[in-house]
């Protein structure tokens, strides 16, 4: 399976948001800092979960982006979902025409395997990775940062590195 960046950053920034939205709306230029992820990338990203119902947006001073429901209720799989990742692992898009328009002999095994890993990120809510001991001493260090250098403060590095990828 090969979950690509688009799905990744958007469970990234859905759990950033989970793990700061009892302090109010949250920006989307803080989730870029803290997770060094582009924020145009996140505009877009942030379009399409909202699309989905899993975000709402809060407009004006103090503004940004807020969880539609509870962490507990929003899962992984949502998240990937919304974003129109696939969690596909066949070759053909599980289309069936792997091999000279034909199913191949593994198909069914890569098939199969697709809907366990959707089945398992179908179990996996923001709550349960928030309560995570090794989550929250990231969020805590990547907290500590921000608030070091400054809460706009983006390793562009990194930004340009994505841009170019």
């Amino acid at each position: 399976m090969k979950l690509t960046t688009k799905g990744r950053y958007a469970v990234t920034a859905m759990l950033d948001l989970a793990l700061h939205g009892s302090e109010g709306p949250v920006s989307l230029a803080d989730i870029s800092a803290r997770q060094e992820i582009s924020l145009s990338y996140l505009e877009q990203l942030f379009s399409r979960l909202r699309r989905q119902h899993l975000v709402d947006s809060v407009r004006g001073p103090g503004g940004g982006y807020r969880l539609s429901r509870s962490a507990d209720d929003v899962f992984v799989a949502e998240v990937v979902d919304a974003v129109n990742e696939s969690l596909d692992t066949t070759r053909c898009a599980n289309k069936g025409d792997c091999q000279n328009g034909e199913k191949c002999l593994t198909h069914h095994l890569w098939s199969d395997l697709s809907d366990q890993i959707h089945q398992f990120l179908s179990e996996i809510s923001l709550g349960d990775l928030m309560r995570k001991h090794e989550i929250r001493q990231v969020a805590d260090r990547q907290n500590r940062m921000q608030s070091e250098d400054g809460s706009d403060t983006i390793n562009t590095r990194r930004l340009i590195d994505q841009a170019t990828a």
